[in-house]
């Protein structure tokens, strides 16, 4: 386990003491399951952002495969 140094706005150290007092967590503890949710919380971000960085990479060549199955069908009549 690390230990570390941490700087926070007066109001949001004293908006996590009221909440601390209601959820009756220790301080640690509510931070680590904070970091451990917003590192979540961003993984999907990264994830999503790569899925639509690949997904318009190979759009323009999915819409001519689309265009060939699409001429493909007009034949089988």
């Amino acid at each position: 386990m690390k230990t570390l140094s941490l700087k926070l706005d007066d109001s949001v150290f004293n908006e996590t003491e009221s909440v601390l007092e209601e959820v009756k967590l220790s301080r640690n503890r509510y931070i680590n399951e904070a970091l451990t949710y917003y590192n979540q919380l961003q993984k999907k971000k990264i994830i999503a952002q790569m899925l639509k960085t690949e997904s318009e990479l190979v759009q323009e060549e999915s819409m001519k495969v689309l265009a060939e199955f699409e001429n493909l069908e007009e034949y089988d009549d």
